[in-house]
């Protein structure tokens, strides 16, 4: 697989047409957006929690994404259920580490599931570090306290250490499978003023990476960091040229996720190899 805007084009397309269905084990503030970003795309989400039923829908599911934000003890149970079925059952699955480092709990949890070996790991230079680390890098939430580079070399050594790829959003987004890096140029800062735009591009990572197939995963996930930032690029700014506020901007960039097209991806999308 390629890393021209026509590759991002053609594996959008590959989604919208078969339509894979991702288990998403997600925290309550996402479940809205992440849902309507993975139907855009083409993807259908299945957004089902509870310990009593994640075995099955993972059975059903194309691929499977386990978000740590809003954590309790049901929930954790169910994350670990059903990553131990995607192993068993051989689909890949996306670790988001949310807020890792911030809690003892939440570390603990984090490293349980990085143990369980997920297909992609996606999150901040923070959490990203204090996965890394294994709880030696306090973080104060969701925000990230440094740029994406600054978190690259751990990032490759945490790929290489799990045999995983690792991704790392920012102003360019790091990812990596410990010996390959790739830097991906798309984006706006206006992500960063909407809530779940982080979880949410996490689920398409998951998407991309079904379709595409695990072998593939370090080339899906950057061209789904790609999709996701050019529809960020094209939702910030209006017909005048105006920046937009972040209320306009979460429906907008909703529509241009659905209504990117391949010749504007072939032209937008900025995909690179680290040197």
């Amino acid at each position: 697989m390629g890393l021209t805007g026509r590759a991002t084009a053609l594996l959008l397309e590959k989604c919208r047409e078969e339509n894979p269905l991702v288990q998403c084990i997600t925290n309550f503030v996402s479940m809205d957006l992440m849902a309507n970003t993975l139907l855009a795309a083409g993807a259908s989400p299945a957004m089902a929690h509870s310990i009593s039923e994640v075995e099955s829908f993972v059975e059903l599911a194309s691929a499977l994404l386990v978000n740590v934000g809003t954590l309790s003890e049901d929930w954790a149970g169910g994350m670990k259920l059903a990553a131990l079925t995607a192993g068993r059952l051989r689909k890949p699955w996306v670790l988001d580490p949310v807020a890792c480092g911030a809690t003892p709990a939440r570390t603990s949890l984090c490293k349980d599931l990085m143990a369980l070996g997920p297909t992609v790991i996606r999150g901040n230079a923070s959490e990203i570090m204090a996965l890394a680390s294994l709880g030696g890098e306090r973080t104060r939430g969701v925000d990230s306290s440094h740029p994406s580079e600054a978190a690259a070399p751990m990032a490759r050594a945490l790929a290489a250490r799990q045999g995983c790829i690792v991704a790392v959003s920012g102003a360019v987004d790091v990812v990596t499978d410990g010996t390959r890096t790739l830097l991906v140029g798309n984006g706006h800062p206006l992500l960063q003023k909407v809530t779940a735009t982080g979880c949410s591009v996490t689920a398409l990572i998951a998407a991309f990476v079904a379709v595409a197939g695990p072998e593939q995963a370090l080339e899906a996930t950057a061209h789904a960091l790609a999709y996701f930032g050019v529809a960020a690029e094209r939702a910030a700014v209006d017909e005048a040229g105006q920046v937009r506020g972040p209320g306009s901007f979460r429906v907008k960039l909703l529509d241009e996720l659905d209504l990117l097209c391949a010749a504007q991806l072939v032209h937008a999308s900025r995909i690179g190899r680290s040197t």
